[in-house]
């Protein structure tokens, strides 16, 4: 409904804490303070803490597991090429800070019923660590299957062209450019679109994003003539730079494995950057794509 709230994996852009304090407390480098007011006169105190970092909050996330079995699968390609060996200590730190974070809430919790059950205490911090590891992977599950995965592809693929395309219309109608765009982005967020506004130094106007590996930009000029105005549009694809980053380095190993004769691993990691490709000019596609419709609407009814 609010898709500028969201960032292209799908989750909320908020800076609060997410499930406990464990791990974002540890590798945060300021500690909560209590606000009191001058000479405590406040009337509410309260605890202000500062905003998580990104590396404490990352481990917390259901992605993250997904990405430790991703490093789990590519390490597996080691039994055929020698040098896929080097993520095996990428997969360990990757496992590390999950593993920590149960241990220590276990570690942690308290359970008063069981002072002189020492059998039964430690029965119950296992059980909690284990709770502590399966959340973010039930969490994981239910994305996975309502389909907010990180490849996801908002949008019809139809063909449209993937470089920039300038195009201009005739209005006899005289209509402020705010309310162009916002006609405009009314138009495609009926289509179910998710449309992002520019900022205030932003060298575009809208942007349709498909997903998180591509996405389209829009920017709008509108001339005042005498007898109506001339509208000019220029509408260009967007990919983020580790959509790029990621391609041409799965296709590095692939070649490097090749160059070996590792025919199994030159085939996994060249289909992963094949897979990378696709997604990017896929999702590019469908945001030219929706851009285009919703231009073909505006010229419709608007000029």
């Amino acid at each position: 409904k609010w898709p500028e709230k969201y960032n292209g994996p799908g989750h909320v852009r908020w800076t609060g804490r997410i499930y406990g304090s464990v791990l974002t407390g540890a590798l945060r480098w300021r500690r909560a303070r209590v606000y009191h007011g001058i000479w405590g006169v406040a009337p509410y105190q309260s605890l202000y803490e500062p905003a998580p970092s990104l590396l404490g909050s990352l481990p917390q996330m259901p992605e993250w597991y997904l990405m430790i079995a991703i490093l789990l699968a590519l390490s597996a390609l080691s039994f055929f090429w020698g040098p896929i060996k080097l993520l095996l200590p990428v997969l360990v730190i990757a496992a590390l800070p999950p593993l920590t974070h149960a241990c220590v809430s276990a570690m942690r919790a308290r359970f008063p019923d069981t002072r002189s059950h020492p059998g039964a205490r430690t029965k119950r911090r296992l059980l909690t660590a284990a709770l502590h590891l399966l959340q973010p992977l039930a969490r994981l599950r239910g994305r996975l299957r309502e389909g907010l995965t990180p490849w996801r592809c908002r949008g019809t693929l139809q063909p449209a062209p993937l470089w920039p395309v300038t195009s201009s219309m005739w209005s006899e109608r005289w209509q402020a450019q705010e309310q162009r765009l916002e006609f405009l982005k009314a138009t495609l967020r009926e289509e179910a679109a998710c449309v992002l506004l520019g900022g205030e130094h932003d060298r575009w106007d809208l942007a349709v994003r498909s997903g998180f590996f591509g996405g389209a930009r829009l920017l709008m000029g509108v001339e005042d003539h005498g007898g109506g105005q001339l509208v000019r549009l220029r509408w260009w694809p967007y990919v983020p730079a580790f959509g790029p980053v990621l391609t041409v380095g799965f296709a590095v190993l692939a070649l490097g494995a090749l160059h070996d004769d590792a025919w199994p691993a030159a085939a996994v990691l060249g289909l992963v950057a094949l897979l990378f490709a696709v997604r990017t000019l896929e999702q590019c596609g469908a945001a030219m794509a929706t851009i285009t419709r919703g231009l073909g609407r505006l010229s419709d009814e608007r000029a």
